[in-house]
């Protein structure tokens, strides 16, 4: 039971960053491969109906973890809450951006909010990717099960390490360039004309970066964290998700260089969504690493909610997960086709 509730957070963690990893993207590269008014306008009608749907996956997976494994939500919400509060101030700036910009005809109030919008997704991108970052470094977890992080310290890891160090900080771009590539899938996906040919210029190189860029995030978690690759090696069950991440890395440049749109955007799903569930099969048990002693460390079963409550929450999870597929099922039914450049001046 324990261990089908830390592989329900990490599912719902991992469509989290794919659904909304396209929203970030796009928002990051927007002001590259939309160059004109209507053009920025159709980039935020082919996210507008969904952008804040999909930040609904993102409250759900906390408020999971905060039902299947109280303690270690009591400890990551207060040792991160710096981090957190970056985040949500980022989400409310993002959210205003898209709103705000379409409220003024103005040749100075659009572009403000539009590099509002870029900057915001670009920040959210690398902050979520550092908060990655902490988990698989391991953060200042003492015997009492708390601890605090400042921002930074000394930038490099080790017992009491800051928020950002060199790791960190390279997770944190790493995320940034395959979201940015995710999201240049999704435009090339559902847009036409001169964003859409932008978006296929752009892709061979974004996907090129994201493949350097791997390489190196795997060597350096393999000396910051190399048990996680001991784990993997051990566990045949994690394999296929491996197996997944590296044939997406492959795939979606494949699939720009031969047209095919939506090929190369699953072919992204498929790399972000197999490196996080590799990610958490290599970390399982442990929900927080203690950087400090390894005996410090919260994992799932010293975490975890009484087995009862776990079987009976597992009957309302199920149920409320169940509709929301099917609500996503419908909606993105129901926006199938592309988006064109939009003529009236108003909305998005």
């Amino acid at each position: 039971m324990i261990a089908l509730w830390y592989a329900n957070i990490a599912a719902m963690l991992a469509v989290y960053v794919v659904l909304d990893g396209f929203d970030f993207g796009a928002g990051i590269v927007h002001l590259f491969v939309a160059r004109t008014d209507a053009e920025r306008r159709q980039v935020l009608a082919a996210i507008g109906p969904v952008w804040d749907g999909n930040e609904v996956w993102l409250i759900a997976a906390g408020g999971t973890l905060f039902f299947a494994f109280p303690v270690a939500y009591a400890a990551a919400f207060s040792g991160f809450y710096l981090p957190l509060m970056l985040v949500l101030w980022l989400l409310i700036l993002r959210g205003i951006s898209i709103e705000f910009r379409s409220h003024l005809a103005n040749p100075l109030w659009r572009p403000f909010w539009d590099a509002v919008f870029a900057l915001a997704s670009l920040l959210l991108a690398f902050v979520l990717g550092a908060a990655l970052g902490n988990v698989l470094r391991g953060v200042g977890l003492d015997g009492t099960g708390s601890f605090s992080t400042p921002l930074f310290s000394n930038f490099r890891p080790g017992q009491r390490p800051g928020v950002l160090d060199w790791y960190t900080v390279g997770v944190g771009v790493f995320t940034a360039a395959s979201l940015a590539a995710h999201g240049l899938g999704y435009l090339r996906w559902k847009t036409s004309g001169a964003v859409q040919q932008r978006c296929a210029r752009a892709a061979a190189a974004v996907w090129a970066l994201v493949a350097i860029l791997f390489v190196v995030g795997t060597v350096a978690t393999a000396r910051v964290r190399p048990e996680l690759f001991s784990a993997i090696a051990v566990r045949p069950r994690s394999w296929p998700f491996v197996l997944i991440a590296v044939s997406g890395l492959v795939a979606a440049p494949i699939a720009h260089r031969r047209g095919a749109e939506l090929a190369a955007f699953l072919g992204s799903v498929a790399f972000l969504a197999g490196t996080l569930a590799a990610t958490a099969a290599g970390l399982y048990p442990v929900l927080l690493p203690s950087a400090i002693d390894p005996r410090f460390s919260l994992d799932a079963h010293r975490s975890a909610t009484g087995e009862h409550g776990l079987a009976v929450g597992l009957v309302w999870w199920t149920c409320a997960i169940v509709l929301a597929i099917a609500y996503f099922a419908y909606l993105f039914r129901s926006l199938r086709g592309k988006v064109a450049a939009l003529e009236s001046k108003e909305g998005y």
